[in-house]
């Protein structure tokens, strides 16, 4: 039986909220222990589903786990046991985890072989692995894809890897980290053009040197890795979360509540708390903290010539695709309107119907474009039962429901739990009515 929240709308909430660790970093950062046989220790881990599934993995294939607190682990990877990787236990358990792609550019660095499932993950829209493949390939990896089992075998070829210049096709995060794994210890020098710039990818690129690889150009979208023999082990402490920071403001938003984010890693958080205030919402950074102050109302900004505003998604330092679903909804009840275009994945506005059927004035104009007319509070959203189809999509949900009338159910909360850690408990402090049933 899978659970659902029960959430009663319409209270105003207060208080304080520390961001979890931020579980885009964790799924590199955590495959990255991989590349040494000596201790890592990794602090500030999000304690949520697709973290802990992978961790759970990396304790199959062999390394030792040594979790000190609930997000502090030490992780040994000395003695793997790479015959796991092709029974069909590690088939199922990789097949259902997005991130265990992750370890096959460690894998090929110190092993010289790996194995990935074809992805599986969210429903929103195709999330090809060809960047990760062909970037392996330029490496001089031969790869075969076993129809029988729907799983890549990666190989490298006589003589190991070998570095290489490399443009992308596209700055995929998770395919630049896991390219840059695989070249920390290839012959030679690596030269990646294109390359996604995430914070999540600075930081990777920051543990990575601290371990004595040799990685130049982090921050920027031409990166350099000269090979080195071996990597040693280290301490990281991950950024928190900065779609749950975005999830945050808007929360506060929506329900009218005076919250303070501490903690919120101010400086990696790029473009987001300008987006917020072109949505016309009141943030003050603080240090390192964001205080957002009860507002009655907020109104959307327009471009200088007049026309509405547009918010996109566009790679790093643009505004990241996680945090167009918030905006949608953070929208339904500004004043004035603004068209949402989501650029990247082709199914992530699938989630607006249920916005509609609780009374926002949204018109989907395509997969990829709808346009929010904000009610400016005028007419509140009513709570109904619905379902959450991503993870994303069931937080933007959940702050609907939060600032509705009367009571919401959203149902297949698993999507919510694999990106946010004990949420309603961490609400419910702040005073929101929710319950797990």
């Amino acid at each position: 039986m899978s659970s659902a929240f029960e959430v009663r709308g319409g209270h105003r909430l207060k208080g304080e909220i520390v961001p979890q660790g931020a579980k885009n970093e964790a799924l590199q950062i955590i495959s990255a222990v991989l590349l040494t046989p000596e201790k890592v220790t990794i602090s500030n881990i999000p304690d949520i589903l697709d973290v802990n599934l992978l961790i759970e993995l990396l304790g199959d294939i062999g390394v030792a786990i040594n979790r000190l607190t609930r997000d502090t682990c030490e992780f040994t990877a000395a003695n793997i046991d790479m015959a796991y990787l092709q029974s069909p236990e590690f088939k199922k358990k990789s097949g259902r985890l997005r991130g265990s792609v992750m370890i096959a550019g460690p894998l090929l660095a110190r092993y010289g072989r790996a194995y990935i499932p074809k992805p599986g993950g969210d429903k929103i829209g195709r999330r090809r692995l060809d960047t990760h493949i062909i970037g392996f390939e330029k490496l001089g990896v031969n790869f075969v894809y076993d129809t029988d089992d729907n799983f890549f075998r990666l190989e490298a070829g006589d003589g190991g890897l070998k570095g290489t210049y490399m443009l992308l096709d596209e700055p995929s995060v998770t395919g630049t980290a896991n390219i840059i794994m695989a070249a920390v210890m290839a012959k030679g020098v690596t030269t990646i053009y294109n390359a996604a710039c995430e914070p999540y990818i600075q930081q990777l690129c920051k543990m990575l040197n601290s371990m004595g690889a040799k990685i130049s150009g982090v921050g920027s979208n031409l990166i350099s890795i000269e090979g080195v023999t071996s990597l040693t082990g280290c301490s990281h402490s991950m950024l928190p979360d900065m779609i749950e920071i975005g999830s945050f403001i808007g929360l506060a938003a929506m329900t009218q509540s005076e919250i303070t984010i501490r903690n919120a890693g101010v400086e990696h958080l790029g473009i987001i708390p300008e987006k917020f205030r072109q949505l016309g919402i009141q943030l003050e950074l603080q240090g390192n903290d964001i205080y957002i102050p009860a507002q009655d109302s907020y109104e959307i900004q327009t471009f200088l010539d007049g026309s509405i505003l547009t918010v996109y998604d566009h790679p790093w330092p643009g505004f990241t695709p996680d945090l167009l679903s918030i905006v949608l909804v953070v929208a339904t009840q500004a004043k004035g309107s603004v068209m949402i275009h989501q650029k990247m994945f082709e199914s992530r506005l699938f989630f607006v119907d249920k916005l509609i059927d609780m009374g926002a004035q949204i018109v989907l104009c395509d997969p990829h474009r709808a346009v929010v007319i904000g009610l400016g509070r005028q007419h509140l959203l009513r709570g109904i039962t619905m379902s959450s189809p991503d993870i994303r999509a069931g937080v933007a949900l959940l702050i609907a429901a939060l600032s509705a009338e009367g009571k919401s159910t959203i149902q297949n909360i698993e999507q919510i739990d694999r990106g946010y850690q004990y949420i309603d408990e961490r609400l419910r402090k702040l005073g929101a009515d929710i319950k797990r049933v």
